[in-house]
């Protein structure tokens, strides 16, 4: 678009002055097909810069052989530095070298055969080659920009590379510390319990039962902990760099509780929208916190998690088929957790036994600013 308005101006003021500086004895017609010649090819100096340095040399020779333009108008000299300063930019050396041959040879035969003096054979040579070596060094400043340019997406990608390297290293890492160490010794206290659950008489019935709730206990923590291992050595990318969870990893959530033992059926209603990271933080958590308690307190029992978007709202609703709690407050649920979060964003949260067993937990999560 530029070369295409730098060509129109050009051949413009060209016209003008093929039709006013120039003699009436002259062949202006002529004169003035030459100056079209000379100036509108300039529009296509980047894509073809030989071919338009051919057409402007060839239009330059007829121009000086049929009319005396050349001493008055000045055009001619504006398109010869334009040619000379596009074979110089956008061509390769080589090409660059035989442009300026192509300007530079008709441009020292016309003058031999028109003048002949030696002035104007050295005014030719280091104007062309002014203009050609100025050429040369901005499209190498260009191509030094273009490369360092290239070798920061080169090395801005290593780094993403070895970051999510680095994260995966130390997430795997942590997850054989927790498993030798806390594991293990959760492990060791479950095995002790049940030995030693086993030798006891039938007169010790209270420290029996209290050696049985250890054992349900750690193995329950076994549970939880294998889950929190498996999303910690995960190789998905999204997880490995933003360790934050969020709704989207709720299926892999669903799975993990169906593996540990609680059936759970998954529903969304409403379509899918992007929710402020720290609401689609909350929400997650909020469903991971009532199925891990299910799981741990509703007994033999089934479960069922319904996410619904609204415009302006998201609800969750997590309900399990077990036994539920007996004050219906906050014992073995977390709702003291979940409330902070819900209040967080303005929103409430209502938790009650079901009619017949179970219980359900229901969250409303404003999508904008909480009110007043």
């Amino acid at each position: 678009m530029a070369d295409a308005v730098l060509a129109g101006l050009l051949t413009a003021l060209a016209q003008v002055e093929v039709w006013i500086r120039t003699d009436q004895d002259d062949p202006q017609a002529l004169v003035a097909v030459t100056a079209l010649m000379m100036t509108v090819p300039l529009a296509w100096r980047r894509r073809a810069p030989i071919a338009v340095a051919a057409v402007v040399m060839t239009a330059l020779t007829v121009l000086a052989l049929a009319s005396n333009a050349l001493d008055v108008t000045l055009f001619p000299i504006g398109a010869v530095v334009l040619s000379t300063y596009s074979v110089a930019v956008y061509c390769e050396l080589s090409g660059a070298l035989i442009g300026a041959a192509i300007i530079l040879v008709p441009a020292f035969v016309l003058e031999g055969v028109v003048d002949g003096e030696l002035g104007n054979f050295f005014f030719i040579a280091v104007m062309t080659a002014s203009v050609w070596i100025a050429g040369r060094a901005v499209r190498s400043h260009g191509s030094r920009a273009a490369l360092l340019a290239d070798r920061t997406v080169v090395l801005e990608r290593e780094r993403e590379t070895k970051a999510r390297a680095a994260v995966a290293e130390e997430r795997a890492r942590i997850a054989r510390e927790l498993h030798d160490v806390v594991a293990h010794s959760v492990t060791t206290m479950v095995i002790q319990a049940g030995a030693e659950r086993r030798v006891l008489d039938d007169g010790q019935a209270s420290t029996r039962q209290t050696l049985l709730s250890i054992e349900e206990t750690g193995r329950q923590a076994l549970v939880e902990m294998r889950r929190l291992l498996g999303m910690l050595r995960t190789d998905d990318e999204e997880l490995a760099l933003a360790p934050q969870p969020s709704l989207a990893h709720l299926e892999m959530l669903v799975d993990q509780i169906r593996a540990a033992g609680l059936p759970v059926e998954l529903a969304v209603e409403g379509e899918p929208i992007p929710l402020p990271p720290g609401v689609d933080l909350s929400a997650y958590r909020i469903v991971q916190e009532a199925l891990t308690n299910a799981l741990k307190h509703a007994g033999p029992a089934r479960a069922t998690v319904t996410v619904r978007y609204n415009k302006h709202e998201l609800q969750l609703e997590i309900a399990d088929s077990g036994r539920g709690v007996t004050d219906g407050g906050a014992g073995g649920h977390g709702l003291i957790g979940m409330r902070e979060r819900v209040a967080l964003y303005g929103g409430d949260l209502d938790a009650a036994r079901r009619p017949g067993a179970g219980y359900v937990i229901q969250a409303r999560l404003p999508l904008g600013p909480p009110g007043p």
